[in-house]
């Protein structure tokens, strides 16, 4: 990509974070941290690799994305809304009863949403049957599943993994978002997923590790994932959980809560001064 593409990617990642806290905020609950390590990566799926269509979200060619890690909502509401799917302004009611936006996706109310999904594990199985029906049908587009860290941890998600390998899906890329945090502590010291990439690899996976916040490696990842054949593939994406807010960046604590008033000023003068230095 050139150096002006670049920037609008990173100019819109950083209105998805912008949106994301505003969400949150507003919610005055949610789960910031995973949303803001997903942000760019959410940014380039959606302004930049999927075939996707906010005029005809139903399109039946469209590409699906499913959102796995279904609480890092927010991330996804702020990019469909900049990318539009629906107005940005009902991102304020998030969380909110009887509004659009809901604590997990809902593919029955919100425009744009591929599959309901939050129960951890269930994401990628739907990404199966859904990369499945197109092969079965003959169809081209392709299907993308983010999970978390954390979520890998979940039998279900191997159980997927075989079942992915098994039926060759090479049209089904699983993207890990690894910050390295979960909602009871690290990683490392909840479970444990030493090898990660060894892990897919051994369930018949084509593996890419790249950095989930560089634009550029995540355009190389999802290139090479398209000319994988007989085989799925799973990026490995290293993060920071609350990237772009300084107090929130690889805090446990902010897996799971919405910034006070305070907190939501500081967050957003923050986010406002980079997007202002991008623009300059």
């Amino acid at each position: 990509m050139d150096k002006s593409e670049l920037l609008e990617l990173k100019k819109t990642a950083c209105n998805v974070r912008l949106w994301t806290i505003e969400g949150v905020f507003n919610a005055k609950s949610g789960h910031p941290g995973g949303s803001l390590s997903a942000a760019d990566m959410m940014t380039y799926l959606y302004f930049k690799e999927m075939n996707v269509d906010p005029k005809n979200p139903k399109d039946p060619k469209r590409d699906r994305f499913v959102l796995s890690k279904g609480h890092c909502c927010p991330a996804l509401y702020a990019a469909l809304a900049l990318k539009g799917f629906f107005p940005t302004d009902e991102i304020k009611s998030l969380r909110h009863i009887g509004a659009m936006l809901q604590g997990h996706p809902d593919m029955k109310h919100t425009p744009g949403i591929d599959m309901s999904s939050g129960s951890l594990g269930q994401g990628i199985s739907a990404a199966c049957g859904m990369a499945l029906a197109a092969k079965l049908n003959g169809e081209s587009y392709r299907v993308y599943a983010m999970l978390g860290d954390g979520e890998c941890e979940e039998g279900q998600v191997w159980e997927a993994a075989m079942f992915a390998s098994h039926m060759k899906l090479d049209n089904l890329t699983v993207m890990v978002d690894f910050n390295g945090l979960q909602i009871d502590g690290t990683v490392a010291d909840v479970a444990g997923l030493d090898k990660l990439d060894e892990k897919f690899t051994s369930f018949g996976f084509e593996v890419i590790k790249i950095d989930g916040h560089d634009f550029e490696q995540i355009e190389a990842a999802l290139a090479k994932a398209k000319t994988v054949k007989n085989k799925p593939t799973a990026i490995i994406a290293a993060t920071v959980k609350g990237k772009g807010v300084s107090y929130m960046e690889n805090k446990v604590g902010w897996h799971g809560k919405a910034p006070n008033a305070d907190e939501y000023q500081t967050a957003m003068d923050e986010l406002r001064a980079q997007l202002k230095a991008m623009e300059a």
